[in-house]
């Protein structure tokens, strides 16, 4: 066998200053369609790795073969009627066929299927050389990129998210000639902006990263900047005498800025330690993207670490610039604390009436009415007193109008928290305006307090509620008001915290304090409730030893809860590993199967009478006896148990389909038959409709 030729594969598009929160997902997105294309094209090759810069996407593919290989193709023509007359003449539609297969008419195919008799022929397609289909490959690659708004340049009619300055291709030590977003490509790269300003030749793509780490200053590889940054920080820090804060999208961020990371330390002054710890990591971290020092009993010490992108041969001064720029900032911060402590928060109340919640959804003071109704109704799930509930609501918003949630919109909440201790208010209301927007983001602490668990379910039920009475349903990517993520919030307060709420119940009345005129309200309120439950199916289906199957078995069923849901759906996972769930899975679709097919107007009643084979009586004798074990479970919510106890039916069901013929003349015992089949698929129901499971 011939060795097929291979080489690797790099490209790169040199740009402007890519979007820092967008670069990691554009970098993985390049590599992703790239591949897709590769594969979609024939093209075989190994590990595609993917490279980002501020000023660059780069892709490495390794081991790209150097064109397709050659193939069979299948033509199908005309059919044999429309392509020969009566007398077996070729007509122009043969002649034609024959003419793209390049053969006489004679060497056509006859097939015959459903449809006809056809003409078909085999032709040997060569492969085209991969530096021919290249350029158009990453041209795709870059158009199908997650770019919610492009730009054009210059003349140019191309477009990108940021304008394009250089392209490399290279396929082993060849360039591959062609045109991407209007440049063309070279072996031209280019260094840090300051540090090496002129151009590189990359000879090769395996000296890519090793070329623009030694003569570029330019760490190209994402992951490794980061852990660079990781470790520079770190080290910053205990240098300082405690420990790095900033999340990690804060660390994403930095790198994404950075082509060659530097750490400096810095400091502010130790009085604006008396701002909440929020206030100071949102200045330190949100506006000017350093990372906070604390000390290692967690306090804030007046110290950052910020990542330079230079080396500069004069770090005091680049430090003196950074402690420069942030005092103004904390001064600010700390005007805005002292001001707005000035009013309390109940000052604020009347305000709300002025601020728009979303068009179409009236005013903040009637959200606020609105989750506040919510919030009572579920206050006894929650264990909350009216009182605090009432008052956490009433005041939950009211931090919107302070001059430091309007400079930091992130502290929404924790700035209430803190406004209302310093208002007085009692320590439930203060927590629970500080907990209602929990969680925030996917993996987020939950409200731990009775009333913030109910503020936060009413808040994300309102939105949710509003905005499908707009009809502002999250459509493929895009969700500009955060429902999916305020739908898997209330969803894991429920489960999580194991409150007891009828969901039904609980959208009825969102859906019906909304201020729009509902055309079809039975529509919107399952529309929603699909929505919700979608969501958590997603969330289940991200754990291990849960499977869709499992999700559906239960789904089917309508649980009033989500806490009866998660319930039944662990009893299922359960079911699904015991010796015996096999066979009853099977059996449960069998009579399934068998009373579809009876297509009974009634459900017959069963007569103990007209049991005569043993094995009919025993199975009715082993259901009797399970049923009176599973009934007092099933009030219990023991649905693991239940489903237990029906697993010692096993045997009783495997004799009765052996021996015993349900559909047989006699009507009577077939009516009888098909009803103790009925009650024994009645009782699994009432846990989930174990038939959907597929046990191989």
């Amino acid at each position: 066998m011939a060795k097929i030729a291979t080489a690797d594969f790099l490209v790169e598009v040199g740009t402007e200053e890519l979007p820092p929160k967008a670069l990691k997902s554009l970098m993985d997105a390049f590599a992703a369609n790239l591949a897709t294309l590769l594969d979609e094209s024939r093209l075989q090759h190994g590990e595609v790795r993917a490279f980002g810069t501020p000023r660059r996407l780069a892709v490495l593919v390794d081991k790209l073969v150097r064109s397709q290989p050659d193939r069979q193709v299948e033509l199908k023509g005309p059919p044999v009627s429309v392509a020969f007359d009566r007398d077996g003449v070729p007509k122009p539609a043969a002649l034609a066929f024959a003419r793209k297969c390049g053969v006489d008419v004679a060497e056509l195919r006859r097939e015959v299927n459903d449809k006809g008799e056809w003409l078909a022929c085999s032709i040997s397609e060569k492969g085209a050389p991969a530096s021919q289909l290249l350029p158009a490959i990453v041209q795709q690659s870059l158009d199908n990129l997650p770019i919610p708004r492009r730009m054009r340049w210059g003349s140019s009619e191309a477009e990108f998210v940021r304008p394009v300055h250089w392209l490399v291709m290279l396929h082993g030590r060849d360039l591959v000639e062609g045109e991407v977003l209007g440049i063309r490509a070279g072996k031209k790269t280019r260094g840090h902006r300051f540090h090496a300003p002129q151009e590189l030749t990359v000879n090769s793509p395996g000296q890519y990263l090793e070329l623009l780490e030694k003569k570029a200053f330019v760490l190209a590889d994402f992951a490794a900047r980061r852990k660079r940054i990781v470790e520079l920080v770190d080290q910053a820090a205990r240098e300082a005498g405690g420990r790095p804060g900033g999340d990690l999208a804060l660390f994403d961020e930095v790198t994404a800025l950075n082509e060659w990371p530097v750490a400096i330390t810095g400091t502010f002054d130790q009085d604006f330690l008396k701002l909440p710890k929020e206030v100071i990591v949102a200045t330190l971290s949100g506006h000017q993207r350093y990372f906070p020092v604390s000390s290692k009993d967690g306090e804030l010490l007046p110290v950052f670490v910020t990542i330079a992108n230079i080396e500069s041969t004069e770090p005091q001064r680049v430090r003196d610039g950074n402690e420069r720029v942030i005092r103004p900032r904390l001064a600010d911060a700390a005007f805005f604390w002292e001001t707005d402590r000035k009013s309390t928060l109940s000052d604020r109340i009347d305000g709300l009436k002025g601020v728009v919640y979303q068009q179409g959804l009236g005013s903040m003071a009637e959200r606020t009415q609105r989750i506040a109704g919510i919030a009572e109704r579920i206050a006894g799930a929650t264990g909350a007193k009216r009182g605090d509930v009432q008052r956490a609501a009433a005041l939950a918003k009211c931090d919107l109008l302070t001059g430091m949630v309007n400079e930091f919109p992130e502290l929404q909440g924790l700035m209430g928290r803190y406004y209302a201790m310093a208002d007085g208010e009692p320590a439930p209301v203060a927590t629970a305006i500080g907990e209602q927007y929990l969680p925030r983001f996917a993996g987020d602490s939950l409200p731990a307090s009775p009333a913030g668990m109910a503020l936060a379910i009413a808040d994300k039920l309102d939105m949710l509620a509003g905005n499908f009475a707009l009809n502002r349903k999250p459509s493929g990517s895009r969700d500009p008001f955060g429902l999916r993520r305020a739908a898997l919030g209330f969803i894991r307060i429920i489960i999580e915290k194991q409150l007891d709420l009828d969901l039904d119940e609980l959208l009825a009345s969102a859906v019906k304090s909304q201020p729009v005129d509902l055309q079809n309200s039975t529509e919107l309120l399952e529309s929603l409730r699909e929505f919700i439950i979608e969501r958590l199916r997603a969330w289940y289906l991200e754990r291990p030893g849960l499977a869709a199957e499992m999700f559906e078995a239960v789904r089917s069923k309508r649980p009033a809860s989500l806490l009866d849901f998660d319930l039944r759906l662990k009893a299922v996972a359960a079911f699904s590993r015991l010796d015996e769930a096999t066979a009853l899975a099977t059996a449960n679709k069998r009579i399934g199967n068998i009373l579809r097919q009876a297509a009974l107007q009634s459900s017959p009643r069963l007569k103990a009478s007209l049991l005569i084979d043993d094995a009919e009586k025993q199975l009715h004798n082993a259901l009797g006896a399970a049923s009176a074990k599973f009934r007092p479970l099933i009030e219990q919510r023991q649905y693991t148990e239940a489903l237990t106890a029906l697993s010692g039916l096993r045997n009783p069901v495997d004799r009765f389909f052996d021996e015993v013929m349900v559909m047989t003349d006699d009507q009577e015992l077939k009516k009888n038959r098909l009803a103790l089949l009925s009650e024994l698929r009645d009782l699994f129901l009432e846990i989930a409709d174990i038939s959907q499971l597929s046990m191989a």
